[in-house]
């Protein structure tokens, strides 16, 4: 918790850990608990009223010239929404400060005051329904950082729960990791980052516990998970994290711990990052325990978007008790502070002790008066001496800039993307084993009502109700893997925002892992249903048969895939989906002959389309055509051949075979597969597209910039907009 009023805590502090870092590298045994306290006594060995007692010793500091950090300046900045009726409503108004290299700042203040906005913000993650004035610095540059520079962990934990800690961060480390390193490298790096955030124990314990995969284990704690994602996000060593709520849903323990493990980072991650470096941590925080909030080293206090407090943490009971509001003895500092500028609840509290001349002031002035000390106090002027400090010497900072990180290489990405997956989809029951057991109990029923229909007249219609439910009803359940499907949708969300891999990747490696699956269920339900009525024999007959099952299957995936891209709700996504099989369903040619479907939209163009139509005709061509069934001719004996059937009960086009049939399916897979891909990789750009139309109608000259997927993106000092 180095001060900016007393320069020498800060290199007391650092020179303290260099000890306890030298300590672990000639003592392996050490346990990062033990290394959490060895912070923890650094932070309680330091006297708060040496720190705050003199303002003077705000002049005195100065940059450490051997810094290799970053240093966030952000100053005069603004962000505001658009809402209805074309007008704007402020976030933040005009908030300036700066994080650190080797401080942990904490942003504070109650909900709706503008926390998680500033932190997107810094982040470059802002939505495209926000603008953004003001300038945000790296080290005084208003430069794009380098993949692997910088970190950002989500408030909801996105993990695969199926996979137990060790996978979850090995596979991570594979991704992130270039293949300049080494297997065995990658492995020690993530074996240590599990250290570093005391997971040892819960190494091989599935991450989840409430799913079908793992309802037979506890699964991991809500602070475990946590720190998870946290192990994730450090595997490339960055310089500069931002966290979203970390302590969200957990209790005071548990809070405690995970950033006890977020601030004992500093101390253990310089083997990492190399001599003289260090790491900016940024983290928004609702309301930390007395513990927790010991472990800050700088606050930012905020209520609607303007800044109550900035500066040292441990200053800040002495700010409040200058302005007329001193904490009570044995309260929690955060829970007064939060108190004091809350006025959710106005009517029902009182400010606990007021003004020192006995007036008791309302919540609106209270927070009137703070601001207005704030902007008159020296850790005021301080803060902005601070930012023109740094912004002025940024050219002493460019190294830290310039060090430039890569991922693994695509085909790399690929194959660990389809490991895990394949992993997931194996263990996670819902995924694929359900769904093969209902399908085998469906074509069970089918060979039973269906057993044994020979070849007699009759026999034609029952032929058709079979193929057309297994093409339709069959495939139609493979809407029911959906919410598995959006559970990854969000893990990639996470991953690809913080730059792990590309949208590329992704589709190729959850295509590749699914076929094993798919082939098996459509293998064998598909001889059940096939071999139990006596369908047509003949090897490739039967072939041609599972072929026109997994390709329908594959075919449904695929469009289910696009709704997930364009519909994360699960509820709403199976809605869309069912209504989308169900419209191709009723235009497939079936339940009315294709001469029958009305021109308008029903044949032109749904009929054509729909993958209904080309399933059933192929599987009626490899069904019919060869064969002879006997005649309903009163008097006289007649036979009727396959091709007539085709042609005049069942109106099939047989201008073609039925391979082109077949490979229309493919192409028709092809496209869909292709067509997610797009979608998922101009998001970005379409919410891009729509912040430049959103922007057209306050504010003509804004200049429009596009974040980058995986780095925080600074730009123009003009009025802009950021697309997350």
């Amino acid at each position: 918790m180095a001060s900016i009023l007393h320069p020498s805590n800060h290199y007391d502090l650092q020179h303290n850990k260099n000890n306890i870092e030298q300590t672990i590298g000639e003592n392996s045994t050490f346990s990062s608990l033990e290394i959490t306290g060895a912070v923890e006594m650094e932070i309680a060995s330091r006297n708060p009223n040496r720190q705050s007692s003199n303002s003077a010793a705000f002049d005195q500091t100065r940059l450490p010239e051997d810094h290799q950090g970053l240093f966030v300046t952000w100053e005069d900045l603004w962000v505001t929404v658009s809402t209805e009726k074309n007008k704007s409503k402020p976030i933040l108004q005009g908030v300036t400060g700066y994080a650190k290299p080797g401080e942990l700042l904490a942003i504070m203040g109650p909900s709706g005051c503008g926390k998680s906005t500033l932190l997107d913000a810094l982040a470059g993650r802002l939505s495209s329904k926000t603008r953004q004035s003001g300038d945000i610095l790296i080290n005084g540059h208003e430069q794009t950082l380098a993949y692997g520079t910088s970190a950002y962990v989500t408030q909801d934990n996105a993990l695969i729960t199926t996979l137990t800690v060790r996978e979850a961060v090995h596979y991570s480390a594979q991704l992130q990791l270039p293949d300049s390193m080494s297997a065995a490298q990658k492995k020690e790096r993530a074996e240590m980052t599990i250290r570093e955030m005391g997971l040892a124990d819960a190494v091989d314990t599935r991450i989840g516990g409430s799913g079908w995969g793992t309802a037979n284990e506890g699964g991991l704690s809500g602070g475990q998970k946590r720190r998870v994602s946290i192990c994730m996000e450090i595997l490339t060593r960055p310089k500069l994290l931002f966290l979203d709520e970390p302590t969200s849903g957990l209790d005071s323990a548990a809070s405690y711990y995970v950033m006890s493990r977020i601030a004992a980072l500093e101390v253990r991650s310089r083997r990492g990052i190399g001599a003289g470096g260090s790491r900016t941590i940024v983290a928004s925080i609702h309301q930390p325990s007395s513990e927790v909030f010991r472990l800050f080293d700088s606050l930012c206090l905020l209520f609607a978007g303007k800044t109550v407090y900035f500066g040292p943490a441990s200053a800040a009971n002495e700010f409040f008790a200058t302005s007329g509001f001193p904490c009570p003895t044995l309260q929690n500092p955060s829970d007064h502070f939060l108190k004091t500028i809350n006025k959710d609840f106005e009517v029902e509290k009182d400010i606990e002790q007021g003004f020192l001349v006995g007036a008791v002031p309302t919540v609106e002035e209270a927070i009137d008066t703070l601001i207005k000390s704030y902007k008159e106090s020296e850790y005021y002027q301080q803060i902005r001496r601070q930012v023109a400090e740094i912004c002025s010497t940024k050219q002493d900072y460019c190294d830290a800039l310039g060090k430039k990180r890569t991922h693994a290489s695509f085909l790399t990405q690929c194959l660990v993307l389809t490991r895990r997956s394949f992993k997931n989809m194996y263990r996670d029951l819902g995924y694929y084993w359900f769904r093969l057991a209902i399908y085998v109990g469906l074509a069970l029923g089918l060979g039973s009502i269906y057993y044994n229909i020979g070849d007699k007249n009759r026999s034609i219609q029952a032929r058709g109700s079979l193929i057309m439910f297994l093409a339709s009803f069959l495939t139609f359940m493979t809407i029911g893997g959906f919410p598995s499907f959006v559970e990854d949708m969000k893990v990639f969300g996470r991953e690809r925002l913080n730059g792990h891999y590309g949208a590329t990747s992704f589709v190729v490696g959850n295509t590749l892992s699914s076929q094993p699956y798919l082939i098996l269920i459509s293998l064998v339900p598909g001889a059940l249903s096939y071999y139990l009525p006596g369908l047509r024999p003949g090897g490739e007959h039967f072939l041609y048969f599972v072929s026109v099952l997994y390709t329908c299957m594959i075919l449904v995936e695929s469009q289910m895939m696009i709704v997930a891209g364009l519909v994360p709700n699960f509820l709403i996504g199976i809605i869309c989906g069912a209504g989308f099989q169900g419209l191709m369903l009723l235009g497939g040619g079936f339940f009315r002959l294709p001469r029958d479907l009305p021109k308008q939209f029903w044949r032109y163009p749904l009929y054509y389309i729909s993958f209904h139509k080309y399933a059933y005709q192929g599987l009626f061509k490899n069904e019919f055509e060869g064969l002879v069934f006997p005649g309903k001719v009163v008097g006289r004996s007649k036979t009727i051949s396959g091709e007539e059937i085709l042609r005049d009960i069942w109106q099939v086009e047989m201008g073609y075979s039925k391979w082109v049939d077949l490979f229309v399916l493919f192409g028709m897979v092809a496209f869909y597969r292709i067509l997610f891909l797009v979608i998922v990789k101009t998001a970005e750009k379409g919410k891009t597209i729509t912040a430049i139309f959103a922007a057209a109608r306050h504010k003509p000259s804004i200049q429009i910039m596009e974040n980058p997927t995986a780095t925080p993106l600074h730009g123009e000092k003009s009025t802009h907009v950021v697309a997350s």
